[in-house]
């Protein structure tokens, strides 16, 4: 769980700054006058170079999957009577959702259970489920994951997802060049002496001012993905049924729930953080609730259960 929470925030600060550094070296410093700061333009250069690198990796999120997860994508025609079953179970969740366009569908070798959406459009997206899935799940656990998987696509997630990490980007590479700025300046103006004294200050305090604000950043992305969760069982048990998929996340409790093989699991895993985030769970060590993209299991079968009474209620 933190090793997922410390790559995602690592990779998009070494984004930030890795932009930030190439920019100062092309020259970027006239966006700064020697009379303050032209706002408008700084807002327009943070808000195009915070959202290329989301988008960036939301093109390539089905390609990454493939590659670094090994995901086989399986032939809707496959002769094996299990995996057609489970592209056919996959392609009638996508229409009952509305979906026109058939997700791929594929499997990877891993002893979780656990699946994942991806893609960057509704049109274009890859549903992949873990071999340790297949076989340790019942078909109506598999059908409640699946859904929820569905749910996702049928969602946008991926889309919003990245919109949002690109505006929290956005956010960061500005206000941390704001804060930089204006602390060089009057570090400037209590030492007027010293020609350009300021300066030096302002490129060291951008790194450091865009680490934590993007910690700060990760909270925000965190709690709208654990939102983005609840909606997405909502919406699986709408498509399964609530029975399916409230088992299918007992059967994940369940299986997180045994120290053991949680423990064995967080230690071979290498999912990268944005697949990770789209996983229908994580492992139970949230000790960092707040930077977590996954609620409780626990809660999340709460909130089905309470859901379902009050439908039967209703009815």
């Amino acid at each position: 769980m933190f090793k997922r929470i410390f790559l995602f925030m690592t990779v998009n600060i070494l984004v930030m700054i890795t932009i930030s550094t190439t920019m100062s070296i092309l020259g970027v410093g006239r966006y700064f006058t020697q009379y303050g700061i032209d706002y408008q333009q700084l807002a327009i250069f943070c808000l195009i170079w915070g959202m290329a690198g989301s988008f960036i990796s939301l093109m390539l999120s089905k390609f990454m999957a493939k590659t670094m997860m090994g995901v086989q994508v399986i032939d809707p025609n496959t002769s094996d009577p299990h995996l057609r079953e489970l592209v056919q179970t996959v392609h009638s969740l996508a229409k009952g959702a509305g979906l026109t366009t058939m997700p791929e569908v594929g499997i990877y070798d891993s002893p979780e259970l656990n699946a994942f959406a991806t893609g960057p459009s509704r049109s274009n997206s890859l549903v992949a489920v873990s071999s340790g899935l297949l076989g340790r799940m019942k078909s109506n656990e598999i059908e409640g994951v699946l859904a929820h998987e569905i749910s996702h696509v049928a969602n946008g997630d991926m889309v919003t997802m990245t919109l949002l990490q690109g505006i929290i980007n956005a956010f960061v590479m500005f206000l941390a060049r704001i804060l930089a700025f204006f602390i060089s300046q009057a570090l400037r103006d209590r030492d007027s002496e010293r020609s350009g004294g300021g300066n030096w200050v302002q490129y060291i305090l951008v790194p450091i001012f865009e680490i934590a604000l993007s910690i700060l950043g990760s909270l925000v992305v965190a709690a709208f993905s654990r939102y983005r969760e609840y909606r997405a069982d909502a919406g699986g048990a709408r498509l399964a049924g609530s029975q399916k998929m409230i088992a299918a996340l007992q059967a994940l409790k369940n299986f997180y729930e045994n120290p053991r093989i949680a423990d064995a699991i967080a230690e071979a895993d290498q999912t990268p953080a944005s697949i990770a985030a789209f996983k229908i769970a994580t492992s139970k060590k949230s000790w960092i609730a707040f930077f977590a993209s996954h609620p409780p299991l626990e809660e999340r079968i709460a909130a089905l259960e309470a859901a379902s009474g009050q439908m039967i209620t209703r009815w």
